[in-house]
């Protein structure tokens, strides 16, 4: 590695000005924003990959990648620029950037023009910035300073605040993995968030999708001050610098950055089951169709199953796009019996065919692999108790062939979505070959861009087959942009206490990286099958999260069921129940997600910043603004203690029968039956009835129950978002938006509504649900719609 610390000022540009680095090396910092600056540092002047994948302001990006110089989709504000012989300095209206020498930029924020400058980041005075000599090895230092916070990237393990550890950007098949401790996991998301207090946080993008390393403090050099340290193994050195006044701005300006979120249907709201022992089974038809049987006997709402890849096997090896006729004798029986049910069935496909695979030779004949490095031959790693080829998503032709085996062995047989599962790319022959859109690129350069590109074409062809409507997919790896195409998860976690407590700030992780519409395999995947409290607790936990599905892989092949122990099976229905019927509020936060960028699930933090207890909390998290959830995650507990935020409008029980001001912390007594479950003053919930499925057209009666703040603490905000369901162009046209204002006055609840879009929902008949004891006044604009109205005030 060679550290660089000789510059000279080169040029400027109307966005953007480049420097001469040690006589050949060029450092461009371009303003694409206000408050959002790119650094990038080139080796001798030239790219490595000259395209990203990830940077989508605007719109999405091409199949083949977006040149990095491309700056449409940002405003490029104007910036001053001046420079002496030591330091050069740079202005927006909200950043200040100095240059110093040796080579070394300090960052600087303020709120408006008569704000004071503030310090919010600064690299290591010295060696920030290396390269690799005789390689393309990169590292960025920074400085660390107490008392600083360190959130984000996406799935990883033990707390949420990440100080003091060392974490690897690395995609692994971790099957079974310890959710406290276990690092690399499926994801590559190489993003940071530092919370500096009183002057802001600051984001922190690395647009790279070479294997890479984040030291946030593990690492101690006696010839340095406390730093942080970002190394990538190959690659440009290419970061984006965001700053806001909040963790949660910082949050919504990188969803922003790489390209939103995708608006999935309704229906994928709704419990979702699967099982391998299912598909496995010599009978797997039956088992499959015998799931819709239960559903029926335990009246158990449900909108999907996800069909695991059994299915495709031949003597017990997975052979993406091959069905099993003996287990699957009438595929499109069994299809036509799930949509006769309303249950939408999901396909798991791999991206990698078995050297034995009917389709190998023709795959092998069109030229639709990664290519070893030395024989030119397709590489070959292991997988699923065999060896096979993994398909090279960077050539047009392998594209099309995927799209083709999707449309004509699932779509054309009744199977309408997909689960991309088992992508994380592990080909560590680091200079295999893939096409790269006919600029050859090594796979060290773009490992987890293939699960991404993979999920897009699934997506293109579901969208061909299915026009007009929005898609549904599940993918298991995700780099920054999956998100824009596909649900995911964080993996096969192991069962047990730790990973139900753990899964949760891993999952916040994922939502403070801009994927928000996330889950995890409830009731644990691999090991062995989950105690009956384990399960339920498991259960009572999941129902909240935007992704719920039960799934297994269980030791002694059982199945994890929402029926697999009798005794409990009223709680879990009782559970499921209560699922479906908060799905108004959880399709209204996947409606805020897609258009306002907010986060489905927030730590407490997020939307409480000066309260000291909402950092320390790991396991209480929020569901939109306004519902608190501290699900029991401890074996045999009588007592659950629950951090209230501190603000203004104090903490209601979702029961309406007690108020609590915000700023404690409180013991809550707990039975297997009780879902610890608060909401914020104010507030108000749109709520369904328990229908069995999410379709918006049996959604025909609606529940706003309504949690007044204190009087006089001024007008609260709450939003209820529906249309059918489906279309492509509902939050562009068709949808309703029901826009509630709540205020208390002189002993009196008052309640105004408004509804406005061109989409009618089925529902006709609301009920007003009000916490505590007092009168409800309602505008009347309420009656104006003429919507049957009724009140339940039961406390």
């Amino acid at each position: 590695m060679k550290s660089l610390k000789r510059w000279q000022f080169a040029e400027r540009t109307e966005s953007s000005f480049t420097l001469f680095v040690e006589e050949r090396h060029r450092f461009t910092v371009t303003v694409l924003e206000q408050d959002l600056v790119r650094v990038t540092l080139l080796k001798d002047g030239t790219y490595r990959l000259n395209r990203t994948w990830a940077i989508a302001p605007d719109q999405d990006v091409p199949f083949e990648g977006r040149v990095r110089t491309d700056t449409s989709g940002f405003s490029c504000p104007e910036f001053q620029l001046e420079t002496d012989e030591n330091d050069l300095v740079l202005e927006t209206e909200c950043l200040r950037l100095t240059i110093g020498r040796p080579l070394c930029l300090t960052w600087e924020a303020r709120t408006n023009a008569d704000s004071a400058w503030q310090e919010i980041a600064r690299d290591r005075p010295q060696d920030a910035y290396m390269i690799g000599r005789k390689d393309h090895r990169n590292q960025h230092f920074l400085c660390r300073d107490p008392g600083e916070f360190h959130y984000g990237l996406g799935e990883k393990s033990g707390p949420l605040e990440r100080s003091g550890r060392r974490f690897e950007m690395r995609n692994l098949d971790a099957l079974g993995y310890d959710a406290r401790t276990t690092d690399p996991l499926y994801k590559h998301v190489p993003f940071t968030i530092t919370d500096k207090g009183e002057p802001g946080a600051f984001g922190l993008y690395y647009d790279t999708l070479a294997t890479c390393w984040f030291d946030l403090g593990n690492e101690k050099d006696n010839y340095h001050p406390p730093f942080r340290a970002f190394r990538a193994a190959d690659g440009d050195l290419d970061y984006y610098f965001s700053w806001a006044p909040t963790v949660l701005d910082v949050v919504k300006r990188h969803h922003w950055l790489t390209g939103g979120t995708a608006f999935m249907p309704r229906w994928g709201l709704g419990y979702s089951g699967s099982t391998m022992s299912y598909t496995d089974s010599e009978n797997a038809q039956e088992r499959v169709q015998s799931f819709l049987d239960k559903l029926r006997e335990e009246d158990i709402p449900c909108d999907s199953f996800q069909l695991s890849s059994g299915y495709t096997a031949i003597e017990g090896r997975r052979y993406v796009f091959n069905w099993n006729a003996d287990r699957f004798p009438d595929v499109e029986a069994l299809t036509s019996a799930y949509a006769e049910a309303g249950i939408h069935l999901i396909a798991n496909i791999k991206p990698v065919l078995l050297d034995d695979h009917p389709l190998y030779g023709e795959a092998v004949s069109k030229g639709l692999f990664i290519r070893d490095s030395e024989s030119g031959a397709p590489e070959q790693s292991p997988f699923w108790d065999g060896t096979g080829s993994h398909l090279d998503f960077t050539n047009p032709e392998t594209v099309a062939w995927w799209k083709a085996n999707v449309t004509s062995k699932l779509l054309a047989r009744g199977i309408k979505s997909s689960w991309n599962d088992n992508n994380e790319y592990e080909v560590w022959d680091d200079d295999a070959v893939c096409a790269g859109f006919g600029e050859p690129i090594p796979v060290s350069l773009v490992r987890p861009l293939h699960s991404q590109l993979m999920t897009r074409a699934s997506c293109e062809a579901q969208k061909q087959d299915q026009p007009g409507q929005r898609p549904y997919l599940i993918s298991r790896c995700a780099a920054p942009g999956t998100q824009r195409y596909a649900q995911t998860w964080t993996g096969d976690n192991f069962t047990s206490w730790d990973t139900l407590r753990w899964n949760i700030p891993m999952g916040l992780g994922l939502s403070l990286s801009g994927f928000y519409n996330i889950g995890h395999d409830v009731g644990g995947f691999a090991g062995p099958r989950p105690e009956p409290e384990l399960f339920l607790r498991w259960v009572q936990n999941g129902i909240f999260h935007p992704r719920f599905t039960i799934h297994s892989w269980n030791d002694d092949g059982t199945a994890n069921e929402a029926w697999m122990y009798p005794d409990l099976t009223p709680l879990v229905r009782e559970a499921l129940a209560f699922r479906a019927m908060l799905l108004p509020y959880l399709y209204t936060s996947l409606y805020l997600a897609v258009s306002e960028g907010e986060p489905i699930l927030r730590p407490l933090f997020l939307d409480h910043p000066n309260d000291p207890n909402c950092r320390e909390t790991e396991f209480d998290f929020l569901v939109g603004k306004d519902l608190l959830v501290a699900t029991v995650v401890e074996r045999g507990a009588r007592v659950r203690q629950v951090t209230l935020p501190a603000n203004d409008d104090g903490w209601w029980s979702f029961d309406g029968r007690g108020w609590y001001p915000g700023g404690q912390t409180i013991d809550v007594p707990v039975e297997l039956h009780t879902i610890p479950l608060f909401v914020r003053g104010g507030a108000v919930i749109p709520m369904a009835a328990a229908n069995p499925r999410a379709d918006a057209q049996s959604d025909r009666t609606r529940s706003w129950r309504i949690y007044p703040q204190p009087e006089g603490h001024g007008l609260r905000h709450s939003l209820a978002y529906d249309d059918d369901g489906v279309s492509e162009d509902a939050i562009h046209q068709r949808h309703s938006l029901t826009r509630f204002t709540l205020f208390r006055q002189n002993g009196r609840v008052h309640l105004n509504w408004q509804r406005s879009g061109s989409w009618n929902p089925a529902f006709t008949d609301i009920q007003l649900w009000l916490a505590g004891d007092e009168n409800l006044v309602v505008n009347d604009t309420l009656q104006a719609s003429g919507d049957s109205i009724s009140l339940d005030q039961k406390q």
